[in-house]
């Protein structure tokens, strides 16, 4: 009889122990709070005002809507803005893959000063960005006082709007690439090395591939960063409407003059556009994940 319960409460605290391992507690609340609080958050944050966005553009009449974000001077800040946006974007892609290398494959003197000047534009409000960089590239500046004679005017001009979101769009790339380049194995680099790989031929079916998604998550950061940037550019843009006025210039302008629509109405088309290239840059980096047999 003292076997049989011996035997009994052995089962049980097995079967205790088994339960415990089967349901670990957990430092936050169960899924349904923490995910209620989440959309909570959120829609406090992003979708209510968005919806007030969306909302407010609503009150035009589609005729009134299309004058509105089809003027010539609103197409002319279109273009500026997504192209500027676009070539800074790029260029940091490059620039910010090849600073992200040199920091994790190289040990220099100052290498943690270098890291550290990395995240600058992070630290560094938008408008001392601007007036530094305008004060740089004018007419009387450091550089623009050797750039001018030579009929290259920077300061107030679309290329000093490009240089303002370069400035403010690189950490994104570096510190988006910077930790899967460490976590890259080197061992593959050393068996396509031995198998007779060029160098060229390591970077671009080895190393490439496995921190493209990384790029393009950073590609994308940086643009989203520059299409909404305002502080940094408005010092260097000149603002000169049709030439250098970039969309948020127009949509503040709108503001200052009472007219919310089509201050809403403008941001809206932003917005939508802004959105389709995310998504966009988001099916690339499915698409990559599931070419290189990664997970979704």
């Amino acid at each position: 009889m003292s076997s049989a319960t011996s035997a009994a409460a052995q089962g049980a605290l097995l079967a205790s122990a088994q339960a415990g391992r089967r349901a670990p507690k957990r430092v936050l609340p169960g899924f349904g709070i923490t995910l209620g609080y989440t959309l909570f958050y959120l829609s406090i944050i992003v979708l209510i005002p968005l919806s007030a966005l969306i909302f407010k553009t609503f009150t035009l009449t589609w005729v009134e809507f299309w004058a509105a974000v089809s003027s010539p001077r609103v197409v002319a800040s279109y273009k500026l803005t997504f192209g500027a946006s676009l070539i800074a974007a790029l260029v940091n892609l490059v620039f910010g893959l090849l600073i992200a290398w040199v920091l994790v494959r190289y040990k220099f003197p100052g290498k943690k000063i270098v890291d550290a000047l990395v995240d600058l534009p992070f630290a560094l409000p938008t408008a001392v960005a601007g007036i530094s960089l305008t004060a740089l590239l004018a007419g009387n500046g450091w550089v623009g006082q050797i750039l001018e004679p030579m009929g290259i005017q920077l300061a107030f001009k679309p290329a000093g709007i490009v240089i303002a979101l370069i400035f403010i769009g690189l950490p994104f790339v570096v510190r988006t690439v910077q930790p899967v380049l460490e976590d890259a194995e080197k061992e593959l680099e050393e068996a396509a090395t031995c198998l007779g790989a060029t160098r060229l031929q390591t970077f671009t079916k080895v190393i490439l591939p496995s921190i493209t998604p990384a790029l393009l998550t950073g590609f994308a950061m940086a643009f989203a960063r520059a299409v909404g940037e305002y502080g940094s550019v408005i010092f260097i843009a000149g603002n000169v409407p049709m030439v250098s006025e970039i969309t948020p210039l127009i949509i503040i302008g709108k503001l200052e003059q009472y007219d919310y629509a089509g201050a809403t109405a403008v941001a809206t088309v932003m917005l939508v556009i802004s959105f389709v290239l995310l998504l966009i840059i988001n099916a690339l980096q499915a698409w990559q994940r599931r070419h290189a047999g990664a997970p979704a």
